[in-house]
């Protein structure tokens, strides 16, 4: 099979043309090409005049594929293999079921890998499943009665599942493939396989989250709802099993000696515990900042010009990110084209705010966060946790501020830089199912964050111009895009209690549902190749 790169196709014009281009790469005839498989596609909007998608196909060709290769020069193309993911040999033999704490992405395929190796494993989840913590969550955002235990950020799918379904990720991992495809097999769309800025949509990752509960059981697995790890049981340095409250409330010992922990970036009673039983941890770098919403058309305008609501194109999104001279870096993260910005506390009387968008991104707003980096110097003292108690500030004066019932607080970008707190609305309307209070968000932010987001807003503006203009809405705060906690393990992604194996992005390996699965992965593979029980 060969791969050609950078087929440039006119909009409007589908895929007719696929078959052409990689014959014209290849310097064959048409008829030589027996199959064309889409392998990317992406868009090319720097010339607003004449935005073009960008294709990559494999190809399977008639003759002798080192031959037609020798007249094409790499990258333009070359040969390659359909992806196979390969299960590690097991060498485990021990005779307990081992433990997976939390069904978001790590733990899904965690618990996936287990079972597939015929080892059963037991996930427990704190949350509900999927269809009841949709009640759950849509209880909380009409009625403003939050379940702790059952929210945006706890439940079947982990908080990903109330995001945007967005599969973009940094990492070159080739698990990142098997990721992807195992989605498609639990009914995502198949064009995750080759955007170029995957995402599966809120509407649509429940199904496909159900779908992958269900292989899991089928292969011999088992996954509990609403059941809570309370500590892990420990004698001379090892895993001996967990406790844990089960759906009824009652406190259950069960015994293992391996338990991965995929228990998500909000579990911070689950970090606290095993602080307190001495499993090590540091704090690391995370991102504070605001959701900022403008009109999605101003956003399509922005970047596709003439061609914005073009059929082919979609809603647009970007990606912005500066260094103010005097200011720590901003950066946008976890853009929602047509979304909606939410509530997902998981704490009683903290506020706390994220993105969200359906498959179709056809909501009137589009909503991004505005980040700031906190390093581990920035806190004080040594305490490991201090970056959790920092979110739990922030989130308690939205709480307040917010008049104490779950809104959010938001500001006006023009009042925001100019030092006032708002008091109504311009042109932008929030989307927050919550409702919002207009005020002030340097309040709840810290000073260091203020003054960077006013710096890098003008600098973003020079990029898109009106970004930042002063009908746009901030609301605040955006705490929890990633853990400030990272529980150590060693090259056998174990910590150090041996058999529990820290894992995902709650355990501060992971950004994101692609690298939290490929983390999932590549732990079940390390409790297969571990011999010592």
């Amino acid at each position: 099979m060969i791969r050609v790169n950078e087929i440039k196709i006119p909009l409007g014009r589908g895929t007719d043309g696929l078959k052409y281009g990689a014959a014209k790469a290849l310097h064959i005839r048409e008829n030589r090409i027996r199959e064309v498989r889409i392998a990317r596609r992406s868009v090319d909007s720097r010339k607003k005049d004449d935005i073009r998608l960008i294709y990559s196909v494999d190809v399977i060709v008639d003759g002798d594929e080192e031959e037609i290769l020798r007249h094409v020069g790499a990258p333009r193309a070359f040969r390659t293999e359909e992806y196979v993911y390969q299960m590690p040999e097991s060498r485990r033999n021990s005779s307990f079921r081992p433990i997976v704490v939390g069904f978001g992405p790590a733990g899904m395929f965690a618990g996936l890998i287990l079972a597939k190796a015929g080892y059963r494993p037991l996930i427990l989840e704190r949350g509900g499943d999927v269809d009841s913590r949709t009640r759950d969550v849509q209880n909380f955002w009409e009625k403003r009665v939050l379940d702790t235990e059952s929210n945006v950020q706890f439940g079947e799918g982990g908080a990903g599942t109330f995001s945007d379904g967005k599969l973009t990720t940094g990492i070159k991992d080739p698990r990142c493939r098997e990721v992807f495809l195992e989605f498609c097999r639990c009914g995502a769309p198949e064009e995750i396989l080759y955007d170029g800025k995957p995402h599966i949509g809120t509407d649509r990752l429940g199904e496909v989250v159900k779908n992958l509960r269900k292989k899991i059981i089928a292969l011999g697995g088992e996954v509990c709802f609403r059941c809570r790890f309370d500590r892990l049981i420990v004698a001379n340095g090892a895993v001996h099993g967990i406790t844990y409250t089960d759906a009824d409330g009652h406190s259950v010992d069960y015994e293992t000696d391996t338990v991965i922990l995929a228990a998500g970036h909000s579990s911070r009673d689950t970090v606290r515990t095993l602080y307190q039983q001495k499993i090590t941890m540091a704090r690391k770098p995370f991102s504070v900042g605001a959701r900022i919403e403008h009109p999605q058309a101003f956003i399509d305008t922005a970047q596709y010009g003439k061609y914005a609501g073009h059929p082919d194109l979609g809603a647009a999104d970007y990606k912005l990110a500066c260094h103010p001279p005097h200011g720590r870096g901003a950066y946008t993260f976890c853009m929602c084209p047509g979304g909606t910005v939410v509530c997902a506390s998981s704490e009683e009387g903290g506020v706390v705010v994220n993105g969200m968008s359906n498959y179709a991104r056809d909501g009137r707003n589009a909503n991004s966060a505005i980040l700031v980096g906190i390093e581990p110097e920035d806190l004080p003292g040594d305490d490991p946790l201090a970056g959790i108690e920092l979110q739990r500030r922030m989130e308690r004066a939205a709480f307040e501020l917010g008049g104490g019932n779950y809104s959010a607080v938001s500001q006006l970008v023009g009042d925001f830089l100019a030092d006032r707190p708002s008091t109504q609305l311009g042109s932008v309307i929030p989307t927050c199912p919550t409702g919002v209070t207009m005020g002030d968000i340097t309040r709840i932010l810290p000073e260091k964050a203020v003054r960077t987001m006013r710096e890098a807003l003008p600098q973003m503006d020079r990029k898109i111009r009106g970004f930042a203009m002063p009908d746009a809405v901030l609301t605040a705060p955006e705490s929890r895009s990633s853990s400030p906690v990272r529980l150590l393990r060693d090259e056998f992604y174990q910590s150090n209690v041996r058999g529990l194996y820290p894992c995902g992005e709650g355990a501060g390996y992971a950004g994101g549902i692609v690298s939290a699965a490929v983390d999932g992965i590549r732990v079940a593979e390390a409790v297969l190749k571990d011999e010592a029980y």
